[in-house]
């Protein structure tokens, strides 16, 4: 679903009531204050849903007498006008009247007024999907303790405001949920609530059971992908607690997956039943809509039938307002179980009701004159007619829909996307590539806020965002012979080559940013004007993958700007799942010897059909931008028959061309901070077995780097890494502990001693926080882990060096022998120290000593050079 949320629910309106009471009584106190009637036929009108009627009457009020004094009656009359544009959908105007009223109440030092006027401001901010900013405003940053002295909770808290304090608290839990902390969330709901039911203010009760509900919900959706990601990984058996009891991961996330729906069920319901009890339809049809895809996962059919009809015979009583119009449109979405997006198509069985709901959303947001919503429900409506290929009426539409996001963009390249598929459907191809460029331009512009700030987003990746890179990429490929060498005289075929790589560049950049979610890092090192990659004799190649459903592409760049593509029909992503699967687990594999066919086979496809021009460019160094579970398998082992890759030719890895930073590393006087955990350790109910030769790991590093600085055991702890990075200034940060890449990166993490903790989001922001370290160019973690088959495992591996804030990284596919690792990194190191080396050549070295030594390349071939390899 597109990039727009429900606003916590209605608070506005119950304290906008509070206030328009005493608004009129203020009038009929004072004869002599803005014009009394028009003031109170603004509030009739806005009792009865006639917001632009309201607007005009309260505008009018304010013209009548502009030298008024009283400038307290001023700020109430111009809360409710802010309130009715919100009604409208209008947020922009909203907001600047909030950032107005605050500024006023602040010089007037109505402190409570104050409180509750950020509050609302916030909530703006959140409907527009910026809730870091929601979330400064309510309480401070996200890494602060506690509330700012200047926030919307602690203003609320000084002033004892307590329904104050229990719509900033649930506004804040909301903005929580959809940046994806759901822990935090949930604390702040819980005190909302019960704040709520303390005032005994039931449509409050109301908003904080349904965020509640919300939040579990999103709870078990994480639940459920951990038990897919552990399944894939065959990680059935794990032990927790002192006593070691052994449980299964998968059965265990299931587990709590369908328990967070049950309690998600027992939130909505509980809302449903006030709704209920105080006739309030919008708040039953909403906490109705919210239960229908928990019934769906938990296999409730009948259950989940019984919330659509009743949702549905009550849509057509719920006023007329932004949010009955997208409840409308949910509703459509939810007829059946499979889940419907703009990748796949209405159940024929269904379609016919689809429509004529979203055919009603239209016509509700056309009365209302909300071109947002209008949008989005026209949008939706051209679906339905792509779906049943009335390509001439579904375009119509979609230009309609189109023409009204042109000013909210956060849909607009949905409908451009939409237009892309229809034209391309209809045989227009130049048109429809035309759209799918368009999409992605708009995409681009909005792609932070979208893919950082909402979760519910991130969740809807795979449906909403990624496709569009890809059917561009595909259609673009479309018009490349199966083998296509390009000269930088082909100008056509130069041009149709850049827009795939570019096209292919921002896909991994969105993916980065889906996956971290967290801009910061992502937005500053792409910012970078990098240097000529493909400048003359650099005698670097770069190799760029595709796997697409039925076929892999495979485009090389060499010295000199020359391009050459190869196509594999026989590779679509299922089989090329398989076989990079059986490789990577051929490889782990310490008691039998490697079969080196398995690298052969990939080398095949992958490498050979390059071979000439690799020689031909002299080319010494092969760099990877590799594409989907392409990145958990280590290049290095490919073999050709004869030889390892790594024989041949330094290796390296980057998630983008985008990403490479084109600092260089200065040789001389290198400081190096070295963390290690050599003892057992438990964190998350996971046991981490000792890691004895960390210390023998530790001690070489302070022979070979004079100024070092090691951390061990319990002298490695998150506190210590900020002080250190704080006070001195390193070029190397070296990691010896496990580590853990998985597909949520909240579970993505490194041990440290005392059995805690560091994410790498924490890393991030500990490294990102320390000015001292801009000289930070190399991150190395020597124990890491990716499971076979975790696609976004190997994507967060893959971008571990530029969310730590560093050029490069050093790190592991899969967890090694203990007794290797020390020697793969003194080599590493040593070769580090030779200027004519780059750290692509350091490592080949490394590596290769291991081959000539005949140690299995289990043991040699995990180790992986991401980022700047120079």
């Amino acid at each position: 679903m597109a990039h727009r949320s429900f606003r916590f629910w209605q608070i506005l309106f119950v304290l906008g009531l509070g206030i328009s009471v005493l608004l009129g009584q203020v009038s009929v106190l004072n004869a002599q204050t803005y014009n009394k009637d028009l003031v109170q036929q603004g509030i009739t009108e806005y009792q009865q849903r006639q917001y632009r009627a309201a607007i005009e009457s309260w505008n009018r009020a304010l013209t009548i007498k502009p030298e008024e004094k009283n400038q307290l009656h001023k700020v109430i009359i111009l809360e409710n006008i802010a309130r009715a544009y919100q009604k409208l959908g209008q947020t922009e105007k909203e907001i600047a009247l909030w950032q107005d009223i605050t500024d006023r109440y602040q010089q007037l030092g109505e402190s409570r007024q104050l409180g509750r006027s950020l509050t609302e401001l916030a909530q703006a901010y959140s409907s527009l999907g910026q809730y870091r900013k929601a979330i400064a405003i309510l309480c401070g940053n996200e890494a602060d303790s506690e509330c700012t002295n200047s926030s919307a909770i602690a203003i609320s808290q000084k002033t004892i405001d307590s329904l104050g304090e229990m719509a900033a608290k649930g506004s804040l839990g909301e903005a929580y949920r959809l940046r994806g902390n759901y822990t935090v969330a949930v604390s702040y709901l819980e005190d909302s609530l019960e704040i709520a039911q303390t005032l005994d203010i039931p449509q409050l009760e109301m908003s904080a059971l349904n965020s509640l509900g919300n939040t579990y919900s999103s709870l078990a959706q994480v639940s459920y992908r951990k038990a897919e990601s552990a399944e894939i990984r065959g990680d059935t058996y794990r032990v927790r607690g002192e006593d070691s009891i052994p449980y299964n991961p998968v059965i265990q996330f299931r587990e709590d997956g369908k328990q967070q729906n049950k309690i998600a069920l027992d939130y909505f319901q509980q809302s449903q039943n006030i709704a209920t009890k105080q006739e309030n339809s919008l708040a039953k049809v909403r906490s109705l809509i919210s239960s229908i895809p928990i019934y769906y996962r938990l296999a409730d059919f009948t259950a989940a039938a019984n919330s659509k009809q009743l949702a549905i015979d009550s849509i057509s009583t719920l006023p007329l307002e932004s949010t009955t119009i997208y409840a409308t449109i949910d509703l459509a979405k939810l007829l059946e179980p499979e889940k419907v997006s703009f990748s796949n198509c209405y159940n024929t069985k269904t379609l016919d009701r689809a429509r004529n709901l979203l055919q009603q959303a239209v016509d509700l947001a056309q009365k209302l004159g909300d071109n947002r919503v209008t949008s989005f429900a026209l949008g939706e409506l051209g679906h339905t007619y792509e779906c049943s290929q009335d390509y001439q009426q579904a375009l119509e539409i979609t230009k309609q829909a189109r023409f009204l996001a042109e000013q909210d963009k956060d849909s607009l390249y949905l409908w451009e996307w939409q237009t892309g598929r229809i034209l391309y459907a209809q045989g227009r191809q130049e048109d429809g590539i035309a759209a799918y460029e368009r999409a992605i331009a708009t995409l681009e512009s909005i792609r932070d806020d979208i893919l950082t700030a909402n979760r519910d987003v991130q969740f809807d990746f795979r449906d909403t965002v990624e496709p569009i890179y890809r059917e561009l990429i595909e259609r673009r490929l479309d018009r490349t012979d199966n083998i296509s060498a390009i000269k930088p005289s082909q100008t056509q075929q130069v041009k149709n080559v850049n827009s795939i790589l570019t096209t292919l560049d921002s896909l991994r950049l969105a993916e980065l940013q889906n996956y971290f979610g967290n801009d910061c890092a992502i937005g500053d090192v792409a910012a970078i004007n990098r240097v000529d990659l493909l400048e003359p004799n650099s005698h670097t190649a770069y190799f760029s993958t595709i796997i697409l459903e039925d076929r892999t592409a495979v485009i090389a760049n060499f010295p000199g700007r020359k391009s050459k593509i190869v196509w594999n029909n026989s590779k679509g992503k299922k089989a090329i799942a398989e076989e990079i699967n059986q490789f990577r687990m051929g490889l782990e594999n310490l008691y039998l010897k490697f079969d080196t066919s398995l690298g052969q086979s990939i080398y095949s496809w992958l490498i050979q059909p390059f071979a000439e021009d690799l020689q031909r460019e002299q080319i010494t160094t092969l760099v990877f931008i590799q594409d989907g579970l392409l990145r958990s398998i280590p290049m290095s082992a490919l073999h050709d028959g004869e030889k390892f890759l790594i024989q041949k030719y330094a290796i390296a890895t980057t998630p983008s061309l985008n990403l490479i930073s084109p600092t260089t590393l200065d040789r001389q006087n290198l400081k190096i901070l070295a963390l290690g955990l050599s003892k057992a350790s438990q964190v998350d109910n996971q046991s981490f077995s000792p890691l004895p030769d960390v210390e023998t790991e530790l001690t070489f590093l302070k022979s070979i780097f004079e100024e070092s600085t090691n951390l061990l055991n319990n002298d490695f702890s998150r506190d210590r890494l900020q002080q250190e990075l704080a006070e001195t200034s390193y070029h190397i940060v070296h990691i010896a502990t496990h580590g853990q890449f998985s597909s949520e990166p909240e579970d993505t993490f490194l041990v440290t001693g005392k059995n805690e903790k560091l994410t790498i989001n924490q890393l991030d922001r500990i490294i990102r926080s320390t000015a001292r370290n801009e000289s930070l160019n190399l991150i190395s973690l020597t124990a890491c882990q990716t499971a076979v088959g975790d696609e976004r495992a190997a994507l967060g591996l893959a971008g571990v060096a530029i969310q730590a804030g560093a050029n490069s990284a050093l790190a592991s596919l899969w967890a090694i022998s203990d007794e290797i690792t020390p020697v793969v990194v003194k080599d590493f190191y040593v070769g580090l120290q030779d200027a004519n080396l780059s750290k692509a050549v350091a490592l080949q070295k490394a590596q290769i000593a291991l081959i000539e030594q005949d140690i299995s390349p289990a043991l040699w071939s995990p180790f992986i050079l991401i980022g700047n390899w120079k």
